[in-house]
């Protein structure tokens, strides 16, 4: 059985391979000449962050600010690092961060796998259902979820900005799609060979879904390391402050330091972008193959 199991799972890992992207050059195309300056147009606001974040404080103030600054200085660095608490900030949020991925990986490929291949009564109304909730406005749900969390005691700590991304309605929906354009075939001759369910998922499917693992951690990441609105409602010990948390106290009611925000935020953004360019080809390829189709 062990044999037979083994050439499955090779199989498997083969047509995951199979699935990659290969880097080849290409011949430019029209295209490209339409996608250079859109992507040209994203990329300023970030190149203008990150030179006002070595830009002297009076140029920020200025109108209009300068594009590039007279001179560079860390004056807006040196005061990120050496009068707030942004590493513990940024530690909070690799924090909520990866467990929050690590979650979304086990919690949805499971439940995606389950509604995608097993038969249960009531299948389709739960799914639908769990659909139903991206529809709802994330401020209708506040006040309820406010109320949860004060009787669970969750709030002030990080589990107020961890549990809410425990699991997501949309990662449960994209490894449904995903698994839904897997073949049976694999499946079944694991199943034939004498394998339960468990081992078909973990020796056949996760191999296979390894690119729309990569592009929930993307989606996941993004939601949990950007989130404000809720650890500003849930979360007011300053030790357990996520990094866009601690950022927006920068911001004062008379008077606000540019050059700090700016840098606070040049080192929020830099992991996002890190960590896509790590994971763009997994990203890719599940746009590719996933097909999202019902």
């Amino acid at each position: 059985m062990t044999t037979v199991l083994d050439e499955v799972s090779q199989a498997a890992r083969q047509i995951a391979d199979e699935r990659q992207p290969r880097s080849r050059r290409r011949k430019l195309s029209g295209w490209h000449f339409v996608l250079f300056p859109i992507a040209i147009l994203f990329l300023v606001p970030f190149a203008q962050m990150a030179l006002a974040s070595f830009s002297p404080a009076k140029e920020l103030v200025a109108f209009p600010p300068p594009f590039i600054p007279s001179h560079f200085t860390l004056d807006g660095y040196a005061k990120l690092f050496g009068q707030t608490d942004i590493m513990l900030w940024l530690g909070n949020t690799v924090i909520v961060s990866v467990t929050a991925i690590v979650s979304n990986i086990i919690l949805c490929s499971l439940a995606g796998y389950g509604f995608a291949r097993l038969r249960f009564a009531g299948r389709n109304f739960g799914f639908l259902m769990i659909l139903a909730t991206i529809m709802i406005p994330t401020q209708l749900l506040m006040i309820p979820t406010y109320i949860l969390f004060a009787k669970l005691g969750l709030l002030n700590g990080l589990g107020a900005a961890i549990v809410p991304w425990l699991a997501t309605a949309f990662g449960i929906f994209l490894m449904r799609q995903f698994f839904l354009s897997l073949p049976a075939e694999l499946e079944e001759a694991g199943a034939i060979d004498g394998c339960n369910r468990w081992q078909v998922f973990f020796r056949i499917v996760l191999p296979l879904a390894r690119p729309a693992l990569a592009t929930l951690a993307i989606f996941t990441l993004l939601g949990a390391w950007n989130d404000l609105v809720w650890p500003l409602i849930a979360i007011n010990n300053q030790s357990s402050f996520t990094l866009q948390l601690g950022i927006a106290n920068f911001q004062g009611a008379h008077q606000t330091d540019w050059s700090l925000i700016m840098a606070g935020n040049v080192i929020a953004t830099l992991p996002l972008i890190l960590f896509f360019l790590f994971a763009q080809r997994q990203f890719i390829a599940t746009m590719t193959f996933s097909g999202l189709k019902g």
